[in-house]
């Protein structure tokens, strides 16, 4: 009999060795998802207080909150693998 679990397959350890791969080339990648995450959690907590505002435009809002996190966490990203590879890195040539 095997060492494994009947729960653990191949391609969850496949898709884990995929997610680590995915956080060392870009990790901005999961600062972007942990933003979303704060603001869906920031959200539901906030929508107790909400007020008279209707569900449906604070639920709008949270969206465009979210989304805005994770766009701007992935522009920075961007902005910084671009200033890395074309302003810090300029080795000299050598001919």
């Amino acid at each position: 009999m095997s060492s494994k679990s009947l729960f653990d397959s191949e391609e969850d350890a496949a898709q884990a060795n995929k997610l680590s791969r995915k956080a060392k080339e870009s990790p901005f990648m999961l600062v972007g998802i942990t933003g979303f995450v704060a603001a869906g959690l920031i959200g539901a907590y906030k929508y107790r207080n909400r007020g008279t505002m209707s569900t449906s435009v604070f639920l709008m809002q949270l969206r465009v909150a979210a989304q805005g996190t994770v766009v701007g966490c992935l522009t920075l990203g961007l902005a910084y693998s671009m200033a890395k590879e074309y302003l810090f890195d300029k080795a000299p040539k050598e001919k």
